[in-house]
């Protein structure tokens, strides 16, 4: 197979447009004599005569002018590549690969708008599943990150925490235990509970929460989305055990009530996970790097937020009446 180099196409190129080995080598920043190995380096490569004397100068033979017309075609697409290259690495453009557990879709696709506020030409493609599903995409290693709310066992993975993830007890506002300040654990040993399917990270959040309090929880039903879980419990059939995140629009809208129990919400983390033997684009590289400076600043503004519907003042006033004290409420 013969070889030629693209250095020596683009000094052909030179060739065909000055006529000139001088002027060529002056372009080139060579010698008449380099220039000259180059041309002649290339015919031999090619196998045929690219040049001939005329005159003072030299002119491309037949051969020689139709290589030229495809040298120029060669070197347009090796400027395009560079100039793809180009944009990758200043994260112009570039695709990035998410896989997400369902609960953190109510506040990703605010993060990745504003990610793209800034890199508007990134491609982001995400799937949403529950946690085995994504666990099985990250050991395949088919996606850049996975956000989840626990980092997965028996993975050679990076795990880096970038926002908080607060768990807690939901109710419809007429149950009666949304009026209810300072529970214990053990006045929910009796009641109903609507709750996520297994191999979901909150439903292990739930089982470790009652494990710790060593109480058994009633199941009145399950269901394999939060959205399901929100329309049961806001239809009084039952209690939801559910990220915060997750609710924060029907909390601000009086449609269900975060339970006031010891030891909730359950503090936990969101992660975004990566293969630590995958090469991340700079693409990916960027959305990390943002995830880590702007992830934190917006979710805790958000639960603030929650803190302060989820409050007993906040309960109490949504339903028009003052808070009870501890004592009033005994």
């Amino acid at each position: 197979m013969r070889r030629y180099t693209l250095r020596q196409l683009e000094i052909f190129a030179t060739i065909s447009r000055t006529r000139s080995l001088t002027r060529a080598a002056e372009e080139v920043h060579l010698t008449q004599p380099a220039v000259s190995m180059q041309l002649k380096q290339l015919e031999e490569a090619i196998g045929l005569p690219l040049t001939e004397p005329a005159g003072r100068g030299i002119r491309l033979t037949e051969a020689g002018r139709e290589l030229a017309e495809r040298v120029e075609e060669v070197l347009d697409r090796v400027a395009n590549l560079e100039d793809w290259a180009a944009s990758w690495r200043g994260v112009k453009s570039g695709r990035v690969r998410l896989g997400v557990v369902s609960t953190a879709k109510y506040f990703i696709p605010r993060l990745l708008a504003q990610f793209l506020k800034s890199h508007p030409g990134v491609d982001f493609r995400m799937t949403i599943h529950n946690r085995e599903q994504i666990v099985e995409e990250l050991r395949a290693n088919t996606i850049d990150f996975a956000i989840m709310g626990r980092p997965p066992e028996g993975i050679d993975a990076v795990a880096t925490p970038f926002a908080p993830n607060p768990l807690g007890i939901v109710a419809a506002p007429e149950h009666p235990l949304s009026r209810r300040r300072g529970m214990k654990v053990a006045e929910l040993a009796n009641e109903p509970f609507i709750v996520r399917e297994p191999g979901s990270g909150t439903r292990a959040a739930m089982e470790r929460y009652f494990g710790a309090h060593h109480l058994a929880w009633k199941r009145a039903m399950e269901m394999s989305s939060n959205e399901s879980i929100k329309q049961a419990v806001i239809a009084g059939l039952g209690l939801g055990f559910l990220s915060l995140h997750t609710v924060r629009t029907e909390i601000a809208a009086g449609r269900i009530v975060a339970l006031d129990v010891e030891g909730l919400p359950v503090q936990r983390q969101w992660y975004a996970v990566r293969r630590s033997t995958r090469r991340l684009v700079p693409a990916a590289e960027a959305f990390g790097e943002f995830l880590m400076r702007e992830a934190l600043p917006l979710l805790n503004a958000e639960g603030n937020l929650i803190g302060s519907l989820v409050g007993p003042r906040a309960a109490a006033s949504r339903r028009g009446r003052k808070p009870r004290t501890p004592a009033a409420a005994a």
